[in-house]
């Protein structure tokens, strides 16, 4: 591609929920009739969508717990959306125990898949004679030292991770003291694991691979194109476009482009000019 130095990685995902944005938020005193009307009725349907889901008995609890988890983060698609998604499903059961296992297991086979799937390209690297023969690892902390001195994991990863084997060590090995604090834990489990996947797999946000000042989309800098984690888990579901791509919904997401950027090579702080002043004639055709 001849203008690929006048491109960038798009980080864009259609997986995320907000429904608890809008069933915690009220009305604002400045809202209009109008805005508030339908407001309700919004939230109205997102509660009528649960009660369908999950079943209409204890649906104040039900929706309570919803909301406690907050959004379902924007993030890339990988093994952990659908398991995530079952996570909350069953806190907002109630089903707490199962919520809490599931949220601890689902933060262990993260750090074993980015082992995993990273090791291969950090073979000169020190930490990879403590991970190399395994093919699972259940001492988080080799996997958490590990990956946060490839510079895979961002530091609140990090910090979440460790707040998630604390708990795990806590509540999965035999404690008669979990029986009291089950939601709680349970809900401290999915939180920090809400929070590893939004800062680690999510596609907008400050991240240190994402270039800022592009209002509206986020692109991956040229500089972390490269590194084996946005390879493996953002680069290969993130299309290759221009500042000037067109996004349309009208047949289910597509991507439009123009064909040609011109010779030569703009950094990310030209790439995001170029994208902020754009105006509507110059984006590609829908």
């Amino acid at each position: 591609m001849a203008d690929r130095g006048r491109r960038r990685h798009l980080s864009y995902t259609l997986d995320f929920d907000t429904r608890a944005v809008l069933l915690e938020q009220e009305p604002g005193p400045g809202w209009s009739e109008e805005t508030t009307r339908l407001h309700l009725e919004n939230r109205e349907k997102v509660r009528q969508g649960l009660a369908a889901h999950f079943g209409g008995q204890a649906l104040e609890r039900k929706v309570a717990d919803f909301v406690a988890i907050k959004s379902k983060p924007f993030s890339v698609l990988a093994y952990h959306n659908q398991l995530f998604e079952q996570v909350r499903g069953a806190f907002v059961l109630g089903a707490y125990y199962p919520a809490l296992v599931g949220a601890c297991a689902l933060g262990e086979r993260i750090l074993n898949h980015l082992i995993l799937d990273l090791r291969g390209a950090f073979t000169h690297t020190p930490e990879y004679k403590h991970v190399y023969r395994k093919d699972s690892f259940d001492d988080w902390r080799v996997p958490i030292d590990t990956l946060a001195a490839w510079g895979v994991l961002v530091p609140e990863a990090v910090t979440e991770f460790r707040a998630l084997m604390a708990l795990r060590h806590r509540s999965i090995h035999f404690n008669v003291s979990t029986y009291a604090t089950l939601r709680d834990d349970a809900l401290a489990a999915i939180l920090h694991l809400r929070q590893i996947i939004e800062v680690q797999f999510g596609t907008f946000g400050l991240k240190p691979w994402l270039i800022p000042g592009t209002a509206g989309l986020m692109f991956i800098c040229k500089s972390w194109e490269d590194h084996p984690f946005i390879r493996a888990y953002h680069a290969r579901s993130c299309p290759f476009v221009g500042p000037y791509v067109a996004i349309s919904f009208e047949q289910g997401l597509q991507y439009f482009d123009h064909h040609d950027y011109g010779d030569g090579d703009w950094s990310d702080e030209e790439f995001a000019a170029v994208y902020s002043a754009r105006e509507p004639g110059h984006l590609a055709a829908s």
